[in-house]
């Protein structure tokens, strides 16, 4: 083989290696992008979370559950930290972004060429005649023409997945703080519950004394047993619920086994002295909100594509054929051998494709992306005003029912008691007015519940995770594809 010939081989060789290189990039690190979910999630929840890669990170992670475990009566801000360390959903999203930065590594490489090698023979057998050797390398021109494109929207695509795995962990957080309140309500409205049908049992049986006397009569004596009975069904119906809801912030938190033993308070916390001022709350939210910052890095990531199309559209295929071929002929017992290089180039013009419809569904998509934009940013807007007016009025009701219906309620059975005694008021008003406090109670507390989760859902209204996550992820996701204590 010449001189010319070898240095042939070596210019294609190299494209071989090259194409194999492996750039030192952030998405080669093992937890790429990891560091920018583990920084939104302590400023939107001052609570941290891992991305749980090996046994050693796994058995940490185990030890630490434990122990928050070990305090048996779990606060609101214990659980919420137990599910973003043990939850697996959200250790599976974080893989969907370990993905993502894979998807953005490769773009940062070459293209790998096509090679192909041929043998070729021609003769009378026994009788060699002639001998060729043919190599090619095609390498694909239009694709790194567009590379840097290309690797824009794969880091564009790997930003988007990274507020992705941002906005699971901050509606995992949300949502195991509503369950912890859903669930400490409940056993709270138990309780209220249990000392309403004792008071009852006590007024069956002194109706069912007075009407032996003969000073109440069977319907009123009726009316008290039934008011008991009553009672015992939906004490019972409570605890499931009460029993459903604790299971609900169970599986939120990824416990099985003698984990689920951990017991939450019997009562909700008071209400706080006053409300937090967050008038600009709007504000906050437009800054804050993962889903809108997804939103724009969709539009983004579609008009890069947009560009591209654009760049491509009358030319789909482009590659350079580079190689060689050796020939050997033998006459007269004289072996000659040639060799030559190729170069070509190769290319597809769509004749009968001008590129309009790939432009004009390109347009479409950039379009579809913009308006759920602005349609996003209206809907945030609108979800912080009325998550801010559920905090206000609730704290309000809340209050109003502590405050006065409460108390009133607990005057005028006092006051009923009295009179009862002076017998000046009959048994019959004592009993219905023992009867109203009861629903007065499991009002208020139905109240309290209201503002407890009025309030947990601000943080979701200015940074996102709340319950309207799951739908705007559905739609980036096509917006995307178009574009390309004693419980």
């Amino acid at each position: 083989m010449t001189g010319s010939t070898l240095k042939l081989a070596a210019a294609l060789t190299l494209p071989l290696f090259l194409g194999g290189c492996v750039s030192a990039t952030e998405y080669a690190a093992k937890n790429a992008g990891f560091s920018s979910v583990e920084a939104k999630t302590v400023e939107a929840t001052s609570k941290q979370t891992v991305w749980v890669q090996n046994q050693q990170q796994a058995r940490v992670v185990s030890d630490r559950v434990k122990m928050l475990i070990a305090k048996k009566t779990l606060d609101v801000e214990t659980a919420v930290q137990i599910a973003l360390l043990n939850n697996k959903g959200l250790q599976a999203a974080y893989a969907d972004l370990g993905d993502s930065s894979a998807d953005a590594w490769q773009s940062t490489m070459f293209v790998n060429p096509t090679v192909s090698v041929g043998f070729n023979g021609v003769g009378a057998p026994g009788i060699e005649a002639f001998r060729s050797v043919e190599g090619v390398i095609a390498s694909n021109i239009l694709a790194l023409a567009t590379r840097e494109r290309d690797i824009a929207i794969a880091d564009t695509r790997f930003r988007q997945a990274q507020l992705n795995a941002a906005l699971r962990t901050l509606q995992l957080a949300a949502d195991t703080r509503r369950a912890w309140i859903n669930a400490v309500a409940a056993w709270e409205t138990v309780a209220q519950l249990n000392q309403a049908q004792a008071s009852a049992d006590a007024a069956s049986e002194l109706a069912q004394k007075l009407g032996e006397t003969g000073a109440m009569t069977k319907g009123s004596q009726a009316r008290e047993h039934v008011f008991y009975a009553e009672l015992v069904g939906q004490s019972a119906k409570a605890r499931l619920e009460a029993r459903l809801a604790k299971e609900e912030l169970t599986r939120l938190m990824g416990l099985w086994g003698s984990d689920v033993e951990y017991q939450v308070p019997n009562r909700l916390p008071s209400l706080p002295r006053g409300v937090m001022k967050r008038d600009l709350i709007e504000a906050e939210a437009l800054q804050r909100r993962v889903d809108l910052q997804m939103a724009k890095l969709d539009l983004d990531a579609t008009a890069k594509s947009y560009k591209l199309t654009e760049a491509t559209r009358y030319v789909t295929d482009l590659e350079l054929l580079t190689g060689f071929e050796t020939e050997r002929e033998k006459e007269d017992g004289d072996v000659q051998t040639e060799t030559t290089g190729i170069v070509e180039l190769e290319f597809v013009i769509p004749i009968f494709d001008s590129g309009k419809a790939r432009m004009r569904k390109a347009e479409l998509a950039y379009m579809r992306s913009a308006n759920l934009l602005a349609e996003k940013a209206v809907n945030v807007r609108s979800e912080a005003r009325s998550a801010y007016q559920a905090y206000r009025s609730n704290y309000d009701i809340a209050r109003h029912y502590r405050n006065s219906v409460v108390p009133l309620r607990t005057k005028i059975e006092e006051e009923s008691l009295l009179t009862y005694n002076g017998m000046i008021t009959n048994t019959f008003e004592l009993l219905a007015d023992s009867r109203e406090k009861v629903n007065s109670i499991l009002l208020a507390v139905n109240a309290k519940r209201d503002f407890w989760l009025a309030e947990a859902n601000l943080a979701p209204a200015i940074y996102g995770g709340g319950a309207g996550a799951a739908a705007g992820e559905t739609e980036i996701a096509a917006a995307a594809e178009g574009g390309g204590g004693g419980h």
